[in-house]
This record gives C-alpha cells, structure tokens and sequence, in this order.
C-alpha cells in the first residue's frame, strides 16, 4: 500500500476566496473580474493577482443569466482551411480583444443547412452579437439575422441584401476589374476555370463581373472549365493541364477562382516549360502571400481581409455602446498587377 497517497483533489476555488485573499468585498471583487471601470486599478490588480493565485477562473454564462452583459460574440465563416476567413478572424480577434470581447466561433463548411443550425445554435447562447461570412442565400438565415436583437454584422460582400451591417466589397466589380485589366494588356481570347463555386455566391459574382467586362468589348469567354471541390493548389494544376490539353484554340489568358487555383496553373506551366505571360498568362484573385513569393508574381487582385475583420468587430463594438456604425462600410480591393499577366 501506498505509504503516500495522492491528496484528495481540492475544491473549486470561490469568489469569496478571490475577495478575502485580495481584501475586498465579494461585490468589489465581482466587478474587477468582469473589467469594470468603477473599480480603481491597483484594487484591480489585487484582485486579479489574487484569481491567478488561487487558478480561480469566473463563471461567464451564470453571470450572464443573472442578468450580466455577455462578453462573447458568434462568428460563422464558411472555413478555415482557406486563409482568406483565417485572416478575417485574425482582424475580428484583434479589436475584440482591445475591449475584453472574445469570438465563439462556427464553421459552416459553405453549407447552407448547417449555417443555419450553427445560426440558431449560437444565438441561443444570447451572445453580444453576431458576424457572419454568409453562404449562398437562405431564407431561414436571413430572418434569423434580422430578428436578431443584438448588433449584426456580415463580412466580404457588399452586394448582398444587408439585414444590419455589411463590411466587404463588391466581388462583382472585382471581377470587372480583373476582365478590364486584361483586356489592357491586349488578351482577347480568355478562359476561366474554377473550382466547385456552386455554394460560394463570392466566387459566382466574380466570374459575373469578369463576363461582364468582357460583354462591355463584345467579348465572351473562350473556355470556362468547372472542377469538383474545393479550391487547391493542386485542383489549379490539374484544371490549366485539362484545358490546354482540350481547348483548341488554346487560349491566351486564364482568371482563375482564386489565388490557390492560380498557383497551382503557374505549377502547371512550369513543369510544361511554357513562360508567363509569354506563352499564357494567369491571374487569380485574393493577393494571398505565396502568390506573390513566387519567383514570377501573380497577377490577381487583393482584399485587405484582416482590415475587414478589424472593422466588423468595431461596429460590433460601436453598436453596443450606442452608437449607430454606417450600414454599408467598403474596405476595397486592389489590383496587383504581378508578372504572370
């Protein structure tokens, strides 16, 4: 037998314990906890102090009940795996965080059913508020999102019908912009490959406002491919070798989906030993950072996606101290004009 048995594990500690060892009131030290700014700072940091000390962590969701301001706010985005929303969550994490605010987050995977489950999931928590990278339209979502009573906030896109507020731009003028641009440079004969855009409305309004360019010359696309999944590197070099071993004429210039399925063409081209934008020219949309770090940069157009995300969250924040945020807020993109185009 054991001469030296385990202690028994130890209580939780309290908030009475937190309030004796930092030598204040349960309500003074209550109050400290939650940041608010009656309570003078050195008395504060006591307090504070005195919570590390004991591992004493607060009980957010009963001080909710009671009456509390939560200090959470849902967010959905559609994924993770892109770094595009990671760096909108990265903007919302940042400003949240500035005024004691925390994200609970929910990943809709472009699916319209579970966005609406995650919707009513985490509005059911009666969270502060609400930021959302919508998937396509969804009656349900939207009357969800208007008859929220807490500040709303969607991300990305400022075409969409707006139930609160909108902080984005338009993917639609994006695309015109990138069609503009090539036609420019002298390209007439342009084609298109995408992955699965079926559920991505951004993704179908930029290639709506690519054709619409071209419809502004009297030009259509030569070529436009569809792939399965999601968009990849990988998926971009498979679809240019599929069109080019396809289309005849070859055509002369590509936009692609996004920067992922760019790079994965510009992987193509090097392996087939055809020179950008001598042989092909590629172009691609997002101004991600590996696009650039190629040895010839990408042609593709940026969003400032952590400014985004920034934003959001301070209207959030505006809208729970009372103050009335524009309705529409447009962060724009740029054209990087790179080397491949």
């Amino acid at each position: 037998m054991d001469p030296n048995p385990p202690d028994p594990p130890s209580r939780r500690p309290t908030l009475s314990q937190v309030a004796e060892a930092a030598g204040v009131s349960e309500i003074t030290a209550s109050r400290a906890l939650r940041g608010r700014s009656a309570v003078a700072k050195d008395t504060r940091l006591k307090v504070e102090n005195a919570a590390r000390a004991l591992n004493y962590v607060p009980n957010r969701l009963a001080g909710t009940l009671a009456g509390g301001a939560s200090r959470q706010v849902a967010v959905i985005l559609p994924s993770l795996s892109n770094i595009v929303f990671a760096d909108v969550l990265k903007g919302l994490e940042t400003r949240f965080e500035q005024d004691g605010y925390h994200p609970i987050l929910g990943i809709s995977h472009y699916d319209a059913a579970r966005e609406e489950h995650l919707l009513r999931d985490l509005l059911s928590w009666r969270p502060a508020g609400l930021v959302l990278a919508p998937t396509a339209g969804n009656a349900a979502t939207r009357s969800l999102l208007r008859a929220a009573e807490m500040p709303v906030v969607e991300v990305m896109d400022t075409d969409s019908d707006v139930a609160d507020m909108v902080v984005g731009f338009s993917h639609r003028a994006a695309g015109r912009s990138m069609a503009h641009y090539l036609i420019g440079r002298g390209y007439r004969r342009i084609a298109y490959i995408g992955h699965d855009i079926s559920t991505d409305f951004r993704a179908l309004a930029r290639l709506d406002g690519f054709k619409d360019g071209l419809a502004e010359v009297g030009l259509t696309l030569a070529n436009t491919l569809m792939l399965d999944g999601p968009s990849s590197v990988p998926l971009g070099r498979t679809g240019l070798a599929q069109l080019l071993a396809t289309a005849s004429p070859a055509p002369k210039a590509v936009f692609f989906s996004n920067d992922d399925m760019a790079v994965g063409g510009v992987f193509h081209c090097q392996t087939a030993g055809l020179s950008l934008p001598g042989d092909i020219a590629l172009a691609g949309f997002n101004g991600l950072s590996i696009g650039q770090a190629l040895p010839t940069p990408l042609t593709t157009i940026a969003s400032n996606r952590e400014r985004i995300g920034f934003v959001a969250a301070d209207h959030i924040l505006r809208s729970l101290a009372g103050e009335t945020p524009p309705k529409i807020t447009r962060i724009e993109f740029r054209l990087v004009p790179g080397s491949t185009a």
